[in-house]
């Protein structure tokens, strides 16, 4: 089957919807709301997901999401000037690690959902 497709959107979960959305335009996402229960948040028009009023742990606490960077190692400075995890209680940042296919960093939202920024080796 060929897929012509224009965008992917995952929805994903908040314990606390109005801490989780302050936090994702702290991060620099752009919001639109949908709802009172929900919002889309992108970085561009085509890359973003739906953050929805709605919490089930065992759902939330299995959620990751990778999102491709050009540089890691830049993308971890970012992280830690904004300071999230200073501001938010359960947010977490875990440092750039390398790996056989590149290097990526970690940022625990809020809510629990695992992020995962990373860049792909450029191999020459």
């Amino acid at each position: 089957m060929q897929h012509n497709v224009t965008s992917i959107r995952p929805f994903i979960g908040a314990a606390d919807f109005d801490e989780s959305r302050r936090f994702y335009q702290e991060l620099g996402f752009t919001e639109s709301v949908i709802s009172d229960d929900m919002s889309y948040f992108r970085v561009t028009e085509n890359i973003g997901f739906y953050l929805q009023k709605y919490y089930a742990k065992e759902w939330v606490d299995n959620t990751m999401i990778f999102l491709e960077v050009d540089d890691a190692e830049e993308y971890w400075k970012k992280l830690q000037e904004l300071g999230l995890h200073k501001k938010y209680k359960n947010v977490r940042l875990t440092p750039v690690k390398e790996d056989y296919w590149g290097k990526e960093c970690f940022l625990h939202d809020p809510s629990g959902i695992l992020w995962h920024f990373g860049a792909f080796r450029k191999d020459s």
